[in-house]
């Protein structure tokens, strides 16, 4: 899915800017005709060192009747291209030795290549990769899953891993290969694939993840894989992307349950800065895991219930109370005793911030 902004921001060590990539472009070839031209160079070049057999067939002997047939001509080039040499064909002139050294013998190499390669990429490979993806899937159960990797889906990616998930719990998916190399470059799991597609949510287990996390650079894309996505996950967390404020409204018909419009908390962050030099920078403080202080979302432990939201056990400072899907703001009388199921919103030190 691709961001509007189109750059990935994140860098990684190693990376030259200067880095060769080469000009390419997908070709559309089916299988079946990716291996037929695969043989059709393969019997070409076999069909040419028969002819040349043939046109020196005087450079060889048959130690079995001292006739060269045409038949025996195919008969040395199979045994010669695949290097099995019974030896009752055999290059007697020095012409005949210098044809199998200069020319006979890179056809074989180019020969079996093309075999060993037509093999690895329709057999092994494939198996391969199908067993790979088995096993991947065979663990993926409370995970996170990132639909599009673009500058928002990466951001998040990278902000997920700091804060402490396992890459090995985050799967990415994203059309985009080069996209994708940056993922895997963090340790991730990724799959090329249209994330608006049934089968692709499934082979993810998407009914199995944690939440979902949908970036497609696009809105009506983003609303589009939260439907498919709500549709084969009811009870998943989805949280969307929007950047259209009339679409908001729309992302949450369709299933998200956190709608994310960065305009707007861009005019947010412009806005309080109007207010104090220091607002802007504090709520973005907030927002990352590498900032002095975060926030922190989770039910309350049996031995807060009964307390005030300002006598948390984890020293935090309570915010807000999320009860029977009402919120509760820290001052008002409901948050001075909490209850069993609730939500609470706190702001809590970072390690590093402790550290200090």
């Amino acid at each position: 899915m691709a961001q509007q902004s189109g750059r990935i921001p994140f860098k990684r060590k190693g990376q030259r800017p200067d880095q060769f990539r080469p000009l390419r472009r997908q070709v559309k070839i089916p299988v079946w005709g990716d291996i037929g031209i695969r043989l059709g160079v393969a019997f070409a070049l076999l069909g040419l060192v028969i002819m040349i057999h043939w046109l020196d067939r005087d450079g060889l002997v048959d130690n079995v009747d001292k006739h060269i047939s045409f038949l025996d001509v195919v008969y040395f080039t199979m045994i010669s291209i695949t290097t099995t040499g019974f030896g009752d064909i055999a290059p007697v002139s020095d012409r005949a030795r210098l044809i199998e050294a200069i020319i006979v013998t890179p056809v074989r190499i180019a020969v079996l290549f093309i075999f060993v390669g037509a093999a690895y990429d329709f057999v092994i490979k494939r198996s391969w990769e199908k067993w790979r993806m088995a096993r991947i899937q065979e663990q993926l159960t409370d995970h996170v899953v990132v639909l599009g990797f673009g500058v928002s889906g990466s951001q998040s990616v990278g902000e997920l891993i700091e804060r402490g998930v396992d890459p090995r719990c985050i799967v990415v998916i994203d059309p985009s290969e080069d996209r994708l190399a940056e993922a895997e470059k963090l340790g991730v799991n990724v799959m090329a694939a249209d994330a608006t597609r049934d089968e692709t949510l499934k082979s993810v287990r998407i009914d199995r993840a944690q939440s979902v996390l949908v970036s497609a650079g696009r809105d009506d894309t983003s609303i589009l894989i939260v439907l498919t996505v709500r549709h084969l996950a009811p009870d998943v967390p989805i949280s969307v992307v929007v950047r259209a404020d009339d679409n908001e409204t729309l992302a949450r018909q369709a299933g998200a349950n956190n709608v994310i419009n960065p305009v707007r908390f861009t005019g947010l962050l412009l806005a309080g800065s109007v207010k104090g030099a220091h607002i802007a920078d504090y709520l973005a403080d907030l927002a990352s895991v590498g900032g002095r202080v975060q926030l922190v979302e989770r039910e309350v432990t049996a031995a807060e219930c009964g307390k005030s939201i300002t006598d948390l056990t984890s020293g935090g400072q309570g915010l807000r109370v999320y009860r029977n899907g009402r919120a509760i703001g820290f001052w008002e009388d409901e948050c001075q005793k909490l209850q069993p199921g609730d939500v609470v919103v706190e702001i809590v030190p970072t390690a590093g911030s402790e550290a200090e």
